[in-house]
C-alpha cells in the first residue's frame, strides 16, 4: 500500500478467488491430509458452490488431487515449481547440523543434493578445513549419471522412470567411468539400488554417497563424503567413512519422518 492509499483502496486490489485458493492449500497439514469440499467451504465461511470452481481449478493444475467422491489431498504440484524452494529449505535446515558434525568427525567435505531432471543440484556443503578438500559450491549442477550423489538420486527411480528420463539423452559425451549407453546406465543404477550407496572416483578424489529418505521411504536427496584419494584409498578407511555416512543419513531421514532401517545396511 502506498502512502496515498487508504486501507479500503488497498483492499480493492485483492483477488478473492486467489485468496480463497491459497487459503484452501493452507488448510492441509500432516494431521489433515485430506479434506472434503464441504469442510473447505465451512472453514472459509462460504457455500460449497462458492469454492467448487476454485477447487476444480486447483485440481486441474495439480495442486489438489481428488481421492474420493468429494475428498481431496495436496497434489504433486505443491512440492514442485515455486514450492520446491520451500521444500529444499526445510531439507537443508534438517541436514545442516548433521553434515557439519559429519565433516568435523571425518575431516572430509560433505555435500547435499537433490535431483532436477538429469542434474544433481547441490543445496549445501560442509567444507573440510584441509588444503586438498573437495569443494563443490552450492547451486552447482552436475550430470546425475557421472557422480556418486547423482547415481544415488537415480537409484530412487524405478527402471521405467529411469528409461523414460534418459530416453532422448546422449551419454557418450562423458568420459569413463560414466556409463555411455542407456543399458549400461540401467545396469549400473540397478546395482547401486541393491547396494544402497555409491563409491565414485574422479580427478584424484573419491566420493561415497547414500540417500536421504522421507516419511514415505522415497529417496528425496543424497549426501556424500568426499576427499583426496590419498585419504580414502584403503578399504579400511572407506568402510569407516561409509559407516559414518550411513549413520548421518539415518539420522537425517528420521527427522524427515522415515522409520525404516538405514540405507545400505
Amino acid at each position: 500500500m502506498s502512502a496515498s492509499e487508504t486501507p479500503d483502496q488497498a483492499t480493492d486490489y485483492r483477488v478473492p478467488a486467489l485468496q480463497r485458493g491459497l487459503s484452501i492449500l493452507g488448510m492441509f497439514s500432516a494431521r489433515e491430509r485430506s479434506l472434503g469440499m464441504n469442510d473447505m467451504a465451512e472453514r472459509l465461511g462460504v457455500s460449497p458452490s462458492a469454492v467448487y470452481r476454485i477447487v476444480q481449478t486447483l485440481a486441474d493444475m495439480g495442486y489438489l488431487r481428488k481421492i474420493g467422491r468429494n475428498a481431496f489431498e495436496l497434489g504433486p504440484q505443491v512440492i514442485s515449481d515455486g514450492f520446491a524452494y520451500l521444500a529444499s529449505r526445510d531439507l537443508v535446515e534438517v541436514a545442516m547440523a548433521h553434515l557439519n558434525d559429519l565433516r568435523d568427525r571425518t575431516s572430509l567435505s560433505c555435500h547435499l543434493s537433490i535431483r532436477e531432471q538429469t542434474d544433481s543440484l547441490y543445496l549445501y556443503r560442509a567444507l573440510a578445513p584441509q588444503r586438498l578438500a573437495v569443494n563443490i559450491p552450492v547451486g552447482t549442477r552436475l550430470p546425475c549419471h557421472s557422480t556418486a550423489l547423482g547415481r544415488v538420486l537415480l537409484s530412487g527411480m524405478s527402471e521405467a522412470q529411469l528409461s523414460a528420463l534418459y530416453q532422448h539423452i546422449r551419454l557418450d559425451d562423458y568420459p569413463p567411468p560414466a556409463p555411455r549407453t542407456l543399458p549400461e546406465l540401467q545396469q549400473l543404477i540397478a546395482e547401486d539400488r541393491q547396494r544402497g550407496w555409491v563409491l565414485h572416483r574422479s580427478d584424484y578424489s573419491t566420493a561415497i554417497a547414500t540417500g536421504i529418505r522421507d516419511h514415505s521411504g522415497s529417496i528425496v536427496a543424497a549426501i556424500n563424503l568426499s576427499g583426496p584419494d590419498a585419504v580414502m584409498d584403503t578399504q579400511v578407511a572407506q568402510q569407516g567413512f561409509l559407516t559414518s555416512l550411513l549413520a548421518a543419513s539415518h539420522d537425517i531421514s528420521q527427522e524427515l519422518g522415515h522409520t525404516g532401517s538405514p540405507s545400505g545396511l
